[in-house]
């Protein structure tokens, strides 16, 4: 198994969160031994496989896991840094990776994550871990700083992506709908996909998706709502003008663009998906080390049909090998 949705917090940006705590808003606690980062009502545990690279083996060894591409957690994409603190701090997540990533090559793989406040500088940064570590891929939140991916503003760094051949693994991170979202963990059950489902709908009615025919998008949770409604997608393409302004191509010919994770958390959702887009659109995700996560990839695969697991590994290579 190739897990595609593991994330990591690497020493490197552990250290400078500790050293400058007003620069990134967030300061590491320690306590009984256990190390926390901590920002306004946030409280996340470090565990060690967010750092080190021997206890994500671990982890991984008791899942079943063979590979992991290892993505910043979303904790750690500092969009909201002055143009040059962001660069440095996507640099030092990013050299952490690959730091991780060299300690065990056999059985990991780096995605990177980019300053996006700084578009120009994004690029640069992208080409870097390309050029410098081989890195396959690159993690986008689903909003960026000056906000949907799908604006204009962005199609350069999309484009570069798409002529590196690099997946583009879009994360969520969460949000508060006005504090509708506040209470039973909602910002994370409802607002993490429903931030994914608002970033699908902006790069297809955007006509984005047409003018970059080769990005290789993959969607975490499952694809957020998308799957499961895209034929109110396809009925409003039908219905309303708005959403033929920039687009005659159906949105349920569009969803098959984008790759997806495992983790709907449901055997008769993932199933669902895979008759959607077909199982070669589809690759294993954990979250790992996340509550969210799944921690029993084996019986998730279990739940499909023989010979999908092969499918999942094959897409895995491929996206990990076209890069």
């Amino acid at each position: 198994m190739i897990d595609f949705h593991s994330h990591v917090i690497p020493e490197t940006i552990i250290a400078a969160m500790r050293s400058d705590p007003e620069r990134y808003a967030t300061r590491i606690d320690e306590q009984s031994g256990k190390r926390y980062l901590v920002r306004g009502k946030l409280r996340l545990e470090l565990l060690p496989e967010f750092s080190v690279a021997e206890a994500k083996l671990e982890a991984m060894d008791r899942k079943g896991i063979e590979i992991s591409v290892i993505s910043p957690g979303p904790q750690v994409f500092f969009y909201n840094l002055k143009d040059e603190q962001g660069v440095e701090a996507a640099r030092l997540v990013n050299d952490g990776i690959a730091a991780m990533v060299a300690a065990k090559p056999a059985r990991l793989r780096g995605m990177a994550t980019l300053p996006m406040q700084h578009p120009e500088a994004a690029i640069a940064e992208m080409e870097r871990v390309a050029r410098e570590y081989r890195f396959t891929g690159i993690e986008l939140a689903t909003l960026a700083p000056a906000g949907e991916l799908a604006d204009p503003k962005y199609r350069p760094l999309l484009r570069r992506a798409q002529e590196l051949k690099l997946t583009v693994f879009a994360h969520p991170n969460n949000i508060g709908a006005s504090g509708r979202l506040d209470c039973y963990y909602l910002t994370n059950l409802i607002g993490n996909p429903l931030e994914t489902t608002i970033m699908v709908a902006n790069l297809m009615f955007s006509g984005a998706l047409d003018q970059l025919p080769g990005l290789k998008l993959l969607l975490a949770h499952g694809g957020g709502f998308a799957p499961y409604q895209v034929g109110r997608f396809v009925h409003g393409h039908k219905v309303r003008p708005e959403t033929r302004a920039h687009t005659a191509s159906s949105a349920k010919e569009m969803l098959r663009r984008f790759h997806f994770d495992t983790l709907t958390h449901d055997a008769q959702a993932l199933r669902y998906l895979v008759e959607l887009v077909g199982a070669e659109r589809i690759v294993l995700g954990t979250d790992s080390p996340f509550d969210m996560g799944d921690e029993t990839p084996r019986d998730t695969l279990s739940a499909l049909s023989p010979g999908v697991a092969a499918t999942l590994r094959r897409n895995a290579l491929r996206l990990l090998e076209e890069g």
